[in-house]
């Protein structure tokens, strides 16, 4: 389905709330254009006969990440299809109704440029969620309207742009009250979501293990909860005792509005449930991690904004087959893989799930034990993604979240991702401002060598020397200091083998007894 951008209606005229010079004039390549929703039959049998060849490729190199790819693809939404009632019968199986919305943000601070660069990043999630793009709005505010989010004239001028585009849902690029949802709904009459609920939803959609769906449900339900809301005459209200007014007086007065009280009342039952599961499953964790632990075996994470590439990095470091797709959010629950460096010492890489502008409390909250890995790890892999119009903003904003589960102090290795799609000056900018990074791109294999070598020299070191002599039937001792320590020399002799070492203290006990000299 290709989406048209409509024509420009004759603006409403308002004094206070008339669009401000500096409103954004968006750029026709912002609405969704994607072959894969065109109603044109030519388009679609083409775009099927690339589908069709990708899919004749080598299934044998196929890894469980293709498969999660394939699997998430058969369930995405097409267009002109409704799942209501009286058309039920055309409606194809496993396909989603692909909802039509119109997007509006305010702009409060920043330059044109950040406000842009917001709707687009706001265009991007809702096209993740499933959403074609139609429209767009942006109001420059000193502060969004406490009762409508954008200002009066401006909630007139989004009304004539959903019955012009024959859109079904609005999306607002912030975290709106219940009041303001509310009034905002009343006032286009077609369904109201803020950035929060987007969020979510995608999480909802794209979470795969228990531990993910308990997460995400558990962030959903805290947002639900302060936003439920009565349907009015259908549900008994409470009228005082006051004679005519609301159906009061003898035989009028109810029990209020106890649907409302019964859904809050499962809701939060429902959140503590999540919780002691939540709590459970991180005990699991930390019981598989304890080994880890206990054998001294570094913790490398790699974290990121969303879609920086980060997946991608670790297929390419460790060929963990995880899945892969150019869309926010693509994966969600970590993955963890035990690699090693070119001198033998053994490490953990794991991939966490991708942080955004203006990440929901509620998310973080809710992942929060997982985030935590990010805190206890002994190095921080940040991949940026380099073609991205505001690198240093995706910086900023990752680190904000870092802050925000005690991760500032952990050691960072800035990767600048997608050096092949990337303005060399751009690199060369963030090069300036960060001194200590790599340039790589995970697609090529570009700059991966050196990746490496940074992250090797960034690893904790063994801390303890030693120069020990092991005899020739004591090879277990000679194997646990090539995979857990750092070999410095080894020399053969007829006593058996010397070998100068730096090993952990755990270590360095078992091996007091063939110590030769211990260097200081």
């Amino acid at each position: 389905m290709t989406a048209n951008r409509p024509e420009p209606a004759d603006a409403p005229h308002h004094d206070a709330d008339q669009t401000a010079p500096g409103d954004i004039e968006l750029r026709d390549s912002f609405f969704t254009d994607d072959p894969a929703f065109t109603d044109d039959p030519a388009v679609g049998e083409d775009a099927g006969r690339h589908a069709d060849d990708a899919d004749n490729t080598d299934d044998a190199d196929d890894t469980q990440g293709d498969y999660e790819l394939e699997e998430r693809h058969a369930l995405r939404r097409v267009a002109g299809l409704s799942t209501e009632l009286e058309d039920i019968s055309e409606v194809e199986y496993r396909k989603l109704r692909l909802e039509r919305v119109v997007l509006v943000g305010v702009w409060t601070e920043g330059s044109v440029e950040d406000a842009d660069n917001s709707l687009t990043e706001l265009k991007l999630l809702a096209e993740t969620a499933g959403s074609q793009v139609l429209d767009a709005l942006s109001q420059r505010r000193h502060k969004p309207d406490p009762a409508t989010y954008i200002g009066p004239g401006k909630v007139d001028h989004l009304r004539l742009a959903v019955e012009e585009t024959g859109s079904d849902t609005v999306i607002c690029d912030g975290e709106l009250s219940p009041s303001q949802l509310r009034n905002l709904e009343d006032r286009v009459k077609v369904k109201v979501v803020d950035r929060t609920a987007l969020i979510l939803d995608i999480f909802a959609q794209h979470a795969r293990s228990k531990e993910g769906k308990a997460q995400v449900e558990l962030a959903q339900l805290a947002y639900q909860r302060q936003r439920l809301r009565g349907w009015g005459g259908n549900l008994s209200r409470q009228a005082g005792g006051r004679v005519g007014v609301q159906g009061g007086g003898i035989g009028g007065r109810g029990p209020g509005e106890t649907k409302l009280e019964t859904d809050r009342r499962r809701i939060t039952t429902r959140i503590a449930k999540l919780r002691r599961e939540l709590e459970h499953m991180a005990t699991a964790r930390t019981t598989k991690k304890a080994e880890r632990v206990r054998r001294e075996i570094p913790a490398v994470v790699i974290a990121g904004y969303t879609n920086a590439g980060k997946s991608s990095l670790l297929n390419r470091l460790t060929g963990a087959g995880v899945l892969v797709e150019d869309a926010l959010f693509a994966t969600l629950d970590p993955t963890t893989r035990r690699t090693t460096t070119t001198d033998g010492r053994v490490y953990t890489l794991s991939d966490t799930v991708g942080f955004v502008r203006h990440l929901p409390h509620q998310l973080v909250e809710a992942f929060r034990s997982t985030l935590e890995e990010v805190a206890e790890s002994d190095l921080v892999v940040h991949v940026v993604d380099g073609s991205h119009l505001d690198p240093e903003g995706q910086i900023a904003a990752v680190r904000e979240v870092f802050a925000e589960i005690g991760a500032l102090d952990v050691p960072e290795l800035i990767v600048i991702n997608k050096s092949d799609q990337a303005d060399s000056l751009v690199v060369s900018r963030l090069l300036a401002r960060e001194p200590h990074a790599v340039v790589v791109s995970a697609r090529t294999g570009a700059g991966v060598e050196d990746l490496l070598t940074a992250l090797e020299a960034e690893l904790p070191r063994p801390s303890v020397e030693l120069d020990v002599l092991v005899p020739y039937d004591r090879g277990d001792l000679v194997s646990k200091m090539h995979e857990h320590g750092e070999v410095l020399r080894v020399e053969h002799t007829a006593d058996g083998t010397r070998m100068q070492v730096r090993v952990n203290p755990s270590l360095a006990g078992e091996l007091q007894t063939f110590v030769l000299v211990k260097t200081p």
